[in-house]
């Protein structure tokens, strides 16, 4: 076994591997940028390195360095996490030239699999299914409808040269792929100059559904069965979950000896992932492999109670597997949601800054199953715009799917984020829906559903009735607690007293009648209610929540719920699942004022170009005075790698630049303003 380990990564990987190093008690070295100096992972590793400026060029793409950082700590191994450097084939060939272990594949997989056209043909020739295609140049429409009958439609018709979507049809039917290779092939002529065109077979609302490899040194590769990843928004996966709801056991055993055959052709000697493409039905078609460890690895080892980082690391000591396939069994189910730090109700934007308040759920039982957060972060760290945006993974484990998904989303309900916006709002509208819970779902599921973005939910009943309850009873001990204050001007109700309230929350106005028993604030003892809106008799709130908490658990009815609760200046701010609102409780006569105030026009900002995130001012495309038309690129903003082009909404003048290239700016700051 190895004497000390470095981890060439940072935030949530490098604390997942610090884990299960210490359980195997390895000592472990961090590495680390400017921005990472007082992270989690350097707070838990044995010894840390600095390794540059916050630009991952800098550091953690900066090879020389990190191997300097393994010289100087005397690590002789090193874990690459996922991304930076963990694929890239360079890195463990210049560690073995300095005697240091890589805890990842051999260098030839990496270098095969890395080459999309290299790891089609391996994969074609170790017997793995591939997208049916005629990959030669086809001289014609009436040889591109004999090569589009071969394959079966529909096909997708695209230029040899194409991109950008241009010289690219779909067509279902004999006539359409003679129109649409026609089309095809004058759009590629003129858009490239290159008029080959080539046909392959179009998947149409295909899953992504992925088979984890485990293969030693000594020739042993087993299959962990597969991990379903087709929640996907811009090609990133959102939600994963083991096993996929879709397969039955004869595709997947297909694609387990499949994956195994291309694994064993490249000599795999780790963790590793091969991804398919799979139709409606059941037909998959491989799409590529990942040499390294996946994001979504927590759900492969709920399911099959495994250590997927401590088997790299065994593997690579030398050691053979100890499971063989006939040992592999799946044990319950599990979802994982990446929880990000990007604003759901902008777009998704990035939301970067710093976590005034994180606060997690206690892992281990939850109501139906269990819960599992692997994160890198603690209240008070900064969500930097120089890295991928993940605060934590979130995952439920169950018996069943059901109970699993129950798991996640009580989880997300009971997970508190503020400083920053957060992504669970949407997490939990997708948990809640129809489709998903019934697993009818496609790597297009969030632009069918969502195709106008994410604007929060509608509220069920069940969530209006726990809003009111929580909202007013929150508001009656504010109240009775003011009943403690000396010289007061006007009495307070005493408690006990009924207390008379109007709801107001999401355009909704319910009459609310609430009494709080006799008993300390916090102590968890039942008070009554009465909403004939929302219920035909009393209810009863139980409920340990005090002046302070930021979530709100309570059981009314019997029913348990939790809400992530705060005080603002005017209501207070409640969430459950998709659904958010501000609810303000009154008297009823302040609610009758309150129908007549009139309504506050929005601000005319039209004239106004503002960042849409806090991020870093790439260029500015315009000077003062210049005439611009709508549409024209004005300024370039980078966040978290990703740019964002803001162009003139309308025509008009350029009155004045408030920020200039390498400026760093918040979001809704003022970039330019038009006269």
């Amino acid at each position: 076994m190895f004497n000390k380990i470095l981890i060439a990564n940072r935030g949530e990987i490098a604390v997942r591997v610090i884990k299960t190093c210490k359980r195997l008690g390895i000592p472990t070295v961090a590495v680390y940028s400017e921005a990472d100096a007082a992270s989690l992972a350097v707070e838990m590793a044995d010894e840390a390195v600095f390794i540059g400026p916050p630009a991952p060029g800098e550091s953690y793409l900066n090879m020389d360095r990190i191997l300097a950082a393994c010289e100087e700590t005397g690590a002789d191994a090193v874990h690459p996490g996922f991304g930076f450097l963990s694929e890239n084939a360079k890195f463990p060939e210049a560690l073995a030239k300095k005697n240091i272990a890589w805890i990842g594949p051999n260098v030839y997989a990496i270098q095969s699999m890395g080459d999309k056209l290299e790891s089609k043909k391996l994969a074609a020739k170790a017997g793995v299914s591939t997208v049916p295609g005629f990959k030669g140049e086809i001289e014609d429409d009436q040889q591109a409808v004999e090569v589009a009958d071969d394959i079966g439609y529909p096909v997708m018709i695209k230029a040899s040269a194409g991109g950008g979507g241009k010289g690219m049809r779909i067509a279902r039917s004999a006539s359409e792929v003679k129109d649409g290779f026609k089309a095809a092939r004058n759009e590629a002529k003129s858009s490239f100059g290159d008029d080959r065109i080539l046909i392959e077979k179009f998947v149409e609302k295909p899953r992504h559904i992925e088979i984890q490899v485990l293969g030693d040194k000594h020739g042993n590769v087993i299959h962990l069965n597969e991990r379903e990843c087709s929640i996907q928004r811009r090609n990133q996966k959102v939600i994963e979950e083991a096993p996929s709801p879709f397969l039955d056991k004869k595709t997947r055993d297909k694609m387990g000896e499949q994956a195994v055959a291309l694994a064993k052709a490249v000599d795999y000697d780790s963790a590793g992932t091969v991804e398919f493409i799979v139709d409606p039905n059941k037909n998959f078609y491989f799409l590529e492999m990942n040499t390294r460890l996946q994001v979504e690895h927590p759900v492969t080892e709920l399911t099959h109670d495994i250590d997927l980082v401590e088997q790299m690391i065994r593997v690579a000591a030398g050691e053979e597997l100890e499971l063989t396939q006939r040992d592999v069994r799946i044990k319950g189910h599990a979802v994982e949601a990446r929880l990000y730090a990007e604003d759901p109700y902008r777009g998704f934007l990035p939301s970067i800054g710093r976590l005034e308040r994180y606060v997690e759920p206690e892992q281990g039982p939850m109501g139906p199953g269990k819960l599992r957060i692997d994160s890198g972060v603690r209240e008070g760290d900064e969500i930097s715009l120089f890295y991928d945006p993940m605060i934590a993974k979130v995952i439920g484990y169950g018996d069943t799917r059901e109970k699993a998904i129950d798991a996640l989303a009580d989880s997300l309900d009971r997970l508190h984020v503020e400083g920053l916006q957060a992504n669970a709002p949407f997490l939990s509208a997708v948990l809640d829906e129809t489709d998903f819970r019934k697993g009818n779902i496609h790597t297009g599921y969030i632009d069918e559903h969502f195709p106008d973005g994410f604007a929060g939910t509608v509220a069920r009943e069940d969530q209006l009735r726990f809003m009111t309850a929580a909202a007013a009873f929150v508001h009656t001990t504010f109240v009775q607690r003011a009943t403690q204050i000396a010289g007061r001007l006007t009495p307070a109700p005493n408690a006990g007293e009924l207390h008379d309230w109007v709801v107001i929350m999401d355009g909704h106005r319910f009459a609310v009648e609430m009494r709080l028993p006799q008993g300390a604030i916090g102590e968890e003892v039942p008070a009554e209610l009465w909403c004939p809106a929302l219920s035909t008799g009393r209810m009863a709130l139980a409920t340990s929540w005090r002046p302070g908490d930021h979530l709100f658990e309570g059981e009314l009815d019997g029913e348990k719920f939790a809400l992530t609760f705060s005080d603002r200046t005017e209501g207070y701010r409640l969430r459950h699942r998709g659904f958010a609102a501000t609810v303000l409780v009154c008297t009823p006569r302040t609610a009758e004022l309150h129908a007549r105030l009139p309504e506050k026009e929005a601000a005319d900002t039209a004239k106004l170009i503002t960042s849409p995130m806090p991020g870093l001012v790439m260029s500015v495309n315009v000077e003062v005075g210049q005439e611009v038309k709508a549409g024209e690129a004005l300024v370039v903003v980078e966040a978290m790698k990703m740019e964002n082009v803001l162009r003139a909404e309308r025509d008009g003048t350029v009155k004045s630049i408030e920020a200039g290239a390498g400026d760093s700016v918040a979001a809704d700051e003022l970039l330019i303003e038009f006269e």
